[in-house]
């Protein structure tokens, strides 16, 4: 019989890559198994439109990538890795031409925002101020004693509320657009518990780090992960599909950073009974449908502001934003879809190719839409953008289809690994432990695992750190 390995990995995604790097770190031999033909998983970068011009395909600015414990705590810079700063971290443009603007300032930040500065400094600043001792606690399974009590309550008190009621600490239209924006990434209604918290971690985040891009495109993050594991010993296997439990090979110590889905399929009747019940049970949001456009001279926005930041957020006000999401996730197909646009050369111009630039958007359609949604993505940029199909010199879509078939992760064309209501943010994906799937010697490390999406590593962390501690 031949000896175990001392750890496989399944999955070359940023999660399954961080679960590498921590278990070749503390001396494991460490072999990746990658389906695709390339690593990466959502952040893979590919030229969708014309030759030359690089666009994401999936994830694309990473306020959490700047601001993870664990990337943070890797010499990734000397594999590859440079962040690159826009000028102005997010625009919120609305109808009458002005804009909710993010700086990493908070104090510009405050000012721009005239008369609900001194709220806004209120709501976020202490935590912008805590997030270096909050991260710990943040990225994390939401069940269990913080190492930082007094900060976490908080943070908690505020990322616990609707996302709309939190706003009512605002009273100007563009301070709500703006909080609403970054509220809507979490990919729920607005009027639902817990839905600020996505919205304060990511504003929190863009004050004390910035909205960066990776130089070269998101590929670089998971590039220079694989670069480390290399130089520490690891392997990386591409072509490599795991369907079925021959394709795993022995070892002892296995994460798959898949949907929990994938490992009940894998490992059927291994499984405990109430592990296989909550993997075939886990629930997913609403999807993501994607339009990438090479534009020539860049994006003609209105508000002058949104032509110098690097993430643009399209809803309009507050209340058009939270009617949207409701819509998406009830499965009918808003007419005016909240859309996030990130113009990535303006932060990196190595991305551009002369006056061609790559244009990203995606709208939070319901999950597994089928109907095209191009036309209500393309008029939310024209709404806010008049003249910008003139400058189209190409494009490319990917509806929730092609972001399954291309990432089987993405159910339904749901990027965030799950819905993250109430409670699946508590039992996500299971009560208990996340990481464990009670087979021993496996686990799970995807975002369908604490603390969800983002480009953080901390998922696969987090999980490897977990099986580490269980190890002989």
């Amino acid at each position: 019989m031949p000896t175990p390995l001392d750890a496989v990995v399944v999955g070359a995604g940023p999660n399954g890559l961080a679960a590498a790097v921590t278990l070749a770190r503390a001396g494991r031999r460490v072999t990746v198994l990658e389906g695709a033909s390339t690593i990466g998983g959502g952040t893979r970068t590919e030229e969708l439109t014309v030759p030359g011009l690089k666009h994401d395909v999936c994830s694309a600015v990473h306020p959490f990538g700047v601001a993870s414990p664990f990337l943070t705590s890797l010499p990734l810079a000397e594999h590859g890795l440079v962040w690159r700063y826009p000028e102005i971290d997010l625009a919120h443009p609305l109808d009458d031409g002005t804009a909710g603007v993010l700086f990493r300032s908070l104090d510009e930040t405050c000012a721009r925002l005239g008369a609900d500065g001194p709220a806004w400094r209120r709501v976020f600043g202490p935590v912008a101020e805590d997030f270096a001792e909050l991260a710990d606690d943040v990225f994390g399974p939401l069940v269990r004693v913080p190492r930082h009590p007094v900060r976490m309550t908080r943070f908690g008190l505020r990322a616990a509320l609707p996302a709309a009621v939190l706003a009512r600490r605002f009273r100007t239209p563009r301070a709500r657009a703006l909080f609403a924006g970054s509220a809507a990434h979490v990919f729920r209604p607005l009027t639902r518990p817990a839905t600020a918290g996505a919205g304060v971690m990511l504003t929190a985040a863009g004050h004390a780090y910035g909205w960066p891009v990776a130089e070269g495109g998101s590929s670089a993050i998971t590039g220079a992960l694989a670069s480390l594991l290399a130089e520490w010993g690891g392997a990386v296997i591409t072509g490599h599909p795991v369907r079925h439990r021959s394709d795993v090979p022995a070892a002892r110590i296995t994460l798959f950073d898949t949907s929990p889905a994938t490992v009940a399929e894998v490992y059927g009747d291994e499984l405990p009974a109430r592990t296989r019940r909550a993997y075939r049970r886990h629930r997913y949001g609403a999807g993501a449908y994607k339009l990438d456009l090479a534009v020539r001279g860049g994006v003609p926005w209105t508000a002058e502001v949104a032509r110098r930041a690097g993430t643009v957020h399209l809803g309009g006000t507050l209340e058009e934003i939270a009617h949207a999401e409701a819509e998406a996730c009830a499965g009918r197909m808003p007419e005016r879809p909240f859309v996030l646009v990130a113009q990535q050369s303006l932060a990196d111009p190595t991305r551009a190719v002369g006056d061609l630039h790559p244009v990203w958007a995606y709208a939070h359609v319901p999950s597994g839409w089928t109907s095209s949604a191009e036309q209500a993505v393309l008029d939310q940029l024209e709404r806010f953008a008049p003249g910008l199909r003139e400058r189209v010199v190409a494009s490319a879509v990917r509806t929730p289809a092609d972001f399954e078939r291309d990432n089987p992760n993405y159910v339904g064309g749901d990027i965030a690994g799950g819905v993250n209501d109430l409670r699946q943010l508590v039992r996500r994906p299971r009560w208990g432990d996340p990481y464990a799937t009670g087979v021993p010697g496996v686990y799970l490390c995807s975002s369908a695992t604490a603390p969800g999406a983002g480009v953080h590593g901390m998922c696969g962390f987090r999980a490897a750190t977990r099986a580490l501690a269980a190890a002989p």
